[in-house]
């Protein structure tokens, strides 16, 4: 309709006044006026001389007899109200009716878009900065999903490295063959745990030093098992079989411990790709760069790049001894993604913002390298998560443990819901269920409705708030749907593909609402322009604020025009219907009853 609106819009000025408008401005009309659509008249005033109030008229009239769907307009100063018709919108609902998966757009052959997320360290188990990120990029991905793209996703695990030899040599020195069997630990939180045993016995090697007389900085790199760790990484990058067959046993600890954190998430993976596999690709890319003139060696050995006239640094590829850097290592993978999956034409990296920098680096490169799909690369940058205590440090031990978390929501969840008494009739295997569901959607929504940027302190009790801009309160609403539809006895096999042609007029409230529902659509395909599931958090909760209003002052099921009844619990069906849809989108569920 927008489209149509701007084109008889243009026609209208041209018949009026002989000029042709190069754009015409729409906006919704503001909510205390009567109208839906606006044309916004002041930017005309450059190319049609004339009081605003009056051109308004006199397109408003010419619009009447040229789009049927306009049944009446006003003009307040410089902007034309357009009124559409109750029959635009009955039509309109039909076609959302008949729709199987309304707001999605059909999947596209041309290029696919890798979303990477989470990669996380093998020493220590999923914290809470790395929920926001398994739920940022799960949630793009099933966004660009739902605008029409093909998605794989994946993520990089920081298998190898000095960290991870830390928690292997303290497990040696301090764990006396101890199991996630034998202890009952995660297989995740066991290693995290000597992780932590490192650390403290690093620092106190590191005291020990000082007090004979070494300064801290001598001390820090010299304290015995802080060397035993740096033998052991080159044992390793040696190959050495006891090494390396340590480094592979606790790995899959680990990785089992993941995987039943990702699960409880509700998070998964197309294809994983692994740091101790491709730490070395990228090398062969920088000799090839070196040819081209893309990079240039120092005369200790070492290969840069000058990146100073696109107004960043100087950036070191490969070191004197020939070994990678973080760069030369990422460079690499993406090359080798592209060779794994050739229909990918662009990727998303969900990384904290402290790698803003690195990123616009990496982008850079890819592109002075002549690879066609670096302008298609997107760094999904976000904020840190906080909790009202402060900070997390993983050395310390002090961080807020993913399944902790998860498993402290669904508390929240059950101690709210028992103070409000609404889970009368349910079983305790039900209520569990249905903690975990509230809990996980207060947890995910908290975190989605807020723009990627922005730094987050996290309040658990607010985010299980059975009112206001939260997933329980958005979760309610669905399970209050659905009870009318149970008591409607509605047929959800037949529904949308009987659409019935619906009498009018329609009340206000019914109005208000299909405008909201035809948003949708375009909400996603925004959404996905900009990767931000904000957009469709803050789109759903407009929705059910607009469905609440129309519960309160309408009747749906003690109305006595069966036709009218109909329509409202069709209504009220799509409404749910959109909202399963928008928090799938998000990665929660909503329950049938709560």
């Amino acid at each position: 309709m927008e489209h149509e609106l701007i084109r008889k819009t243009k026609e209208a000025v041209i018949a009026l006044f002989g000029v042709e408008l190069p754009s015409v401005e729409l906006q919704p009309t503001r909510k205390d006026f009567e109208g839906d659509i606006t044309v916004v008249i002041f930017p005309m005033l450059r190319f049609v001389k004339g009081n605003p109030e009056k051109i308004g008229e006199a397109i408003g009239n010419h619009l009447i007899g040229a789009v049927p769907e306009v049944s009446r307009f006003n003009v307040i100063k410089g902007f034309l109200n357009l009124t559409l018709s109750d029959e635009y919108y009955l039509e309109a609902f039909s076609r959302i009716l008949a729709e199987e998966e309304y707001g999605k757009a059909p999947s596209q052959d041309k290029g696919a878009v890798m979303v990477e997320y989470s990669s996380p360290n093998t020493n220590k188990p999923l914290h809470l900065g790395h929920i926001r990120n398994n739920l940022l990029g799960y949630s793009v991905a099933e966004i660009l999903k739902a605008s029409g793209k093909k998605v794989y996703k994946t993520q990089i695990i920081n298998d190898r490295g000095i960290h991870i030899c830390k928690s292997m040599l303290a497990w040696q020195k301090f764990g006396e063959g101890i199991t996630p069997e034998s202890s009952g630990l995660k297989g995740d939180k066991l290693v995290g745990n000597y992780y932590v045993a490192f650390d403290k016995a690093y620092k106190k090697q590191v005291d020990e030093l000082v007090k004979q007389g070494r300064s801290r900085e001598e001390a820090e790199q010299q304290a015995p098992i802080l060397l035993e760790a740096q033998e052991m990484l080159r044992q390793w990058e040696a190959g050495d079989k006891e090494v390396v067959s340590l480094w592979k046993t606790m790995n899959s600890w680990v990785y089992k411990g993941f995987e039943e954190t990702y699960a409880r998430l509700g998070v998964d993976f197309d294809r994983l790709y692994y740091e101790s596999d491709t730490y070395l690709l990228g090398k062969e890319v920088v000799e090839e760069g070196l040819r081209k003139g893309v990079f240039y060696r120092k005369d200790d050995g070492s290969v840069w790049i000058d990146l100073t006239e696109d107004g960043l640094d100087e950036k070191i590829v490969l070191r004197a001894d020939g070994t990678a850097v973080y760069m030369t290592q990422d460079i690499g993978t993406a090359i080798q993604r592209v060779k794994d999956f050739p229909d990918i034409s662009g990727m998303v990296y969900t990384v904290g913002n402290e790698q803003d920098y690195h990123f616009k680096v990496l982008f850079l490169i890819l592109k002075k390298l002549g690879f066609t799909w670096a302008d298609h690369l997107y760094h999904l940058s976000y904020g840190m998560v906080d909790l009202p205590e402060g900070k997390m440090k993983s050395r310390e031990g002090t961080v807020v443990d993913a399944d902790d978390l998860i498993e402290d929501m669904a508390q929240t969840a059950e101690e709210i819901s028992r103070e409000l008494g609404k889970l009368d009739g349910y079983s305790e295997e039900e209520k569990k269920e249905l903690y975990r569901i509230i809990g996980l959607g207060a947890l995910k929504y908290f975190i989605l409705k807020v723009d990627p940027k922005k730094r987050i302190l996290f309040n658990p009790e607010e985010s299980v708030d059975f009112q206001g801009n939260t997933g329980p309160f958005i979760q309610y609403t669905y399970a209050r749907i659905q009870s009318i539809l149970r008591k409607a006895n509605f047929d959800k096999e037949k529904f949308g593909k009987n659409s019935t042609k619906y009498r009018n007029p329609i009340h206000p409230k019914e109005r208000e609402l299909v405008k909201q529902l035809l948003v949708y659509p375009e909400v996603v395909q925004e959404a996905a322009e900009q990767f931000s599931p904000a957009l469709i958090a803050n789109y759903t909760y407009d929705l059910v604020k607009e469905f609440n209003s129309f519960y309160q002052q309408v009747s749906i099921l003690g109305e006595e025009d069966l036709k009218v009844r109909d329509f409202r619990v069709h209504l009220s069906a799509v409404v749910a219907e959109v909202i399963r849809s928008a928090f799938a989108l998000l990665g929660i569920q909503v329950p049938d009853r709560m």
